[in-house]
């Protein structure tokens, strides 16, 4: 797949080819900890083994995020970590976005050489990584995967449909352990009866800034 293509406004990141930015340009980090680890109740599920799945690699910013509320909460065991992007960002790009976030600062540095290698998938004592690259409508219904929580973080709905099709979600529910759980900054109403036509139960909940509702769904 081709890599991304971006410009930046300040120190935000916007994809040229979705004209969107990559991260909430009032705050990304606290946006990625209240829509993505509240909206699947964690870090209060997290176990040795626990599976996170996301659509929308883009920056980084939410396994980074996620690996520091892992350890900031003192888990043992390894947490697993999976993403499907279609246009990875070169490496330069990626640390430049992240650096827009000095408390991750470490663990960007951390991982950092892994970008710079290219590298599509590592292991640390304390997570497992894989990035699965190319079209998520081809990839994940080839996964054998089953995740315990969903981040759908596509660019919008509007922007970029393809990612929020009936039959992409359905198989994001078809992917998810029992129990399992998803969320997204995205109250559209097209996504959540999609979730809902998948078998899950789903809600619209306060959304982070100026983004009045979010969606969690939840299967039974």
């Amino acid at each position: 797949m081709p890599p991304a293509t971006l410009e930046w406004r300040g120190e935000i990141p916007v994809s040229t080819r979705f004209d969107d930015p990559y991260f909430s340009l009032e705050d990304g980090l606290s946006e990625t900890r209240h829509v993505f680890l509240a909206g699947n109740g964690l870090p209060g599920r997290f176990r040795d083994g626990f599976h996170v799945a996301e659509l929308g690699f883009g920056t980084g910013l939410n396994l980074l995020t996620t690996l520091k509320a892992w350890r900031d909460t003192g888990q043992s065991g390894r947490l697993r970590f999976t993403t499907f992007e279609a246009f990875p960002l070169e490496a330069p790009e990626m640390l430049r976005a992240q650096a827009a976030f000095p408390e991750l600062e470490a663990l960007s540095q951390e991982l950092a050489p892994f970008w710079q290698q290219g590298a599509q998938s590592f292991d640390l004592p304390d997570l497992h990584f894989e990035m699965i690259v190319g079209d998520a409508r081809e990839t994940l219904p080839g996964w054998q995967g089953a995740a315990d929580a969903w981040f759908l973080d596509g660019f919008s709905p509007a922007r970029n449909p393809e990612l929020w099709g009936a039959a992409l979600l359905a198989e994001v529910a078809g992917h998810m352990a029992p129990g399992g759980t998803a969320a997204t900054y995205t109250a559209a109403g097209h996504v959540r009866r999609a979730l809902q036509a998948a078998g899950l139960a789903v809600a619209r909940v306060p959304g982070y800034g100026r983004k009045r509702h979010m969606t969690i769904a939840e299967r039974p």
